[in-house]
């Protein structure tokens, strides 16, 4: 059996170790056709293994004894700590030992070093985080959502088609239409960037361009893929989460508030849990990084076991569609 072989980083998030090996371990099992190694300390890594159960020999540990923190200067700390278990990683994906890389560790060095490290498709100017985010319809790719606060148009474009490919193979959306993050629905509207991106996109013959898209459409499926650079995308993605996180309380709040309300609560339960369900971050996996050689994988810094398992199983799909190798026909189409 020819194995998805997914590097790991053990140390990286809030809940590291235990939440990460615990996913990890939950992936292998539910995953005959993947293979994980756990970047770390061998024997802090071991241990949490032998705290999980797991004997099998699909889940290998690579030593890494240093460890990149939150607070580190990411440049710095990816280039004088070769042995940290991001690095460790990433030098597993750039050898061709991993085809994946998956980390809720430092955003920055992740970012940093999937570029230093594994390096870029030929090609791709910039590579940017794309998370999937829950809306009425399904699914929509959020691009850039943190990578790239300064961008270009010609990198909004190359974001677009890197979209585009992520979710019609990926998501099995056919012709996804893609639509760009602006403050109004008229041409003439937003600023520079969006202003001199838009007639870039409108010109591309290999995206599905619909036009500009408000925030307040985002979350009803308007598009299947919102482009934009990274301030925006992340200001719309946290205040998704945060209005998403409230709504959840307040609903919950609201249905235990009174004896009636709970006799209806218990009426429900199962269809609001289903439709809640829908909008956890546990259930999407991570954000990946598109346009590298190889995927690398952010996940939320308070990942659980399931999100770090969802972000492991992310990567199967990635390997078996070749998505590094459509992205690099897509966008080496014009140059």
């Amino acid at each position: 059996m020819e194995y998805v072989n997914v590097a790991v980083d053990a140390m990286g998030g809030d809940n590291a170790p235990g939440a990460i090996v615990k996913g990890a371990v939950e992936a292998a099992v539910e995953n005959d056709n993947i293979k994980i190694f756990l970047t770390g300390p061998e024997a802090v890594v071991k241990a949490e293994l032998d705290k999980a159960g797991y004997s099998g020999d699909r889940i290998v540990i690579l030593d890494a004894p240093e460890i990149i923190t939150n607070d580190e200067a990411p440049v710095m700390a990816i280039r004088r700590k070769k042995n940290s278990s991001i690095v460790v990683g990433l030098k597993a994906v750039k050898d061709g030992t991993c085809d994946a890389f998956v980390s809720a560790g430092s955003t920055g060095a992740v970012l940093v070093g999937g570029q230093l490290v594994a390096g870029r498709i030929k090609g791709v100017e910039r590579t940017p985080l794309a998370p999937m985010i829950p809306t009425a319809t399904g699914m929509t790719l959020l691009i850039d959502c943190g990578a790239n606060v300064d961008a270009r148009p010609s990198h909004l474009v190359q974001f677009a088609k890197m979209g585009a490919v992520y979710m019609e193979n990926i998501v099995g959306v056919k012709n996804p239409k893609v639509g760009i993050l602006n403050i109004g629905a008229e041409e003439e509207k937003g600023n520079q960037l969006v202003k001199d991106t838009f007639p870039l996109l409108q010109n591309c013959p290999d995206i599905n361009f619909v036009g500009s898209v408000e925030a307040r459409d985002v979350p009803y499926g308007a598009v299947d893929v919102v482009v934009c650079e990274a301030f925006a995308g992340n200001v719309l993605l946290k205040t998704y989460e945060g209005v998403g996180g409230v709504l959840l309380k307040e609903v919950k709040k609201g249905i235990t508030s009174t004896f009636k309300s709970k006799i209806g609560a218990l009426l429900i339960k199962d269809a609001l849990k289903k439709t809640l369900k829908k909008f956890t971050a546990d259930e999407y996996g991570g954000a990946p990084m598109l346009g590298l050689n190889g995927l690398v994988v952010k996940t939320h810094g308070n990942a659980t076991e399931k999100e770090v398992k969802n972000s492991i199983k992310q990567c199967i799909l990635f390997k078996q569609q070749h998505i590094s190798d459509k992205i690099s026909e897509k966008i080496n189409l014009t140059i």
